[in-house]
């Protein structure tokens, strides 16, 4: 008999809705590792032999400019999943993958992967909903390249507390990450970000501690987006 799922992987948005029949055996080669902060997951031309899902914690999408300057693409956490595109593809990866604080991530081989898709419709429904909505944050990012510098940061802070922001006591809590993590997301100079969350901060739209940001009330946060 297989051992009851993990229930954490049952309540991913991804498995959400799939029969249980259909996901025990998908399961059946699933490993679990904690990794420290900063450690390399993934690397861009890696080939793509596992899915990953993150049971806890957070960790950064990157890649180069052609200037040999580092880019986050995306910072990711608790409920998510990578590694898709390389698994369906059957091609090298096409970014980095680094862990931002003390992560626990579940890899499943990409053959249990391309079964699942194959054997339960919804899903492919659930990776076409995830592949959208991932779509639909990257032209969000696009179109406020052009705002102003409070405009980035704070729908930076407000991509990521919708993302994967834990409901805290006194608001929706995100790691308090490295400015350069948050320069890198927004496209904006480090210098130019701290001094934005030091308004914000002033303003009472953030309160940060040693490592939790929170953010009291997302929609005063959203009006600060012009």
């Amino acid at each position: 008999m297989h051992a009851p799922p993990n229930p954490w992987i049952t309540s991913a948005p991804f498995f959400q809705g799939l029969p249980e029949d259909v996901v025990e055996p998908a399961l059946t080669h699933l490993v679990t590792r904690t990794h420290p902060a900063n450690q390399v997951i993934l690397l861009e031309n890696d080939w793509g032999g596992s899915v990953y899902f993150i049971i806890d914690g957070w960790v950064k999408i990157r890649t180069y400019n052609l200037e040999g300057k580092e880019v986050t693409l995306n910072i990711i956490g608790k409920g998510e999943l990578f590694g898709e595109m390389a698994a369906l593809d059957e091609v090298p990866r096409s970014t980095d993958v680094i862990t931002l604080t003390l992560t626990m991530i579940g890899s499943m081989p990409a053959q249990d992967f391309v079964k699942l898709l194959h054997t339960e419709p919804l899903a492919g429904v659930r990776l076409s909903q995830l592949m959208a909505r991932r779509l639909r944050q990257v032209n969000r990012r696009l179109r406020l390249r052009e705002s102003d510098s409070q405009s980035r940061v704070a729908d930076t802070l407000l991509f990521l507390a919708e993302g994967q922001g834990k409901k805290g006591q006194t608001g929706t809590e995100i790691p308090n990450l490295p400015h350069r993590e948050l320069s890198s997301l927004s496209g904006l100079a480090r210098e130019t970000v701290t001094r934005v969350l030091t308004r914000l901060e002033k303003k009472g739209l953030i309160k940060r501690d040693q490592d939790i940001l929170c953010v009291p009330d997302l929609l005063a946060l959203e009006k600060m987006i012009v």
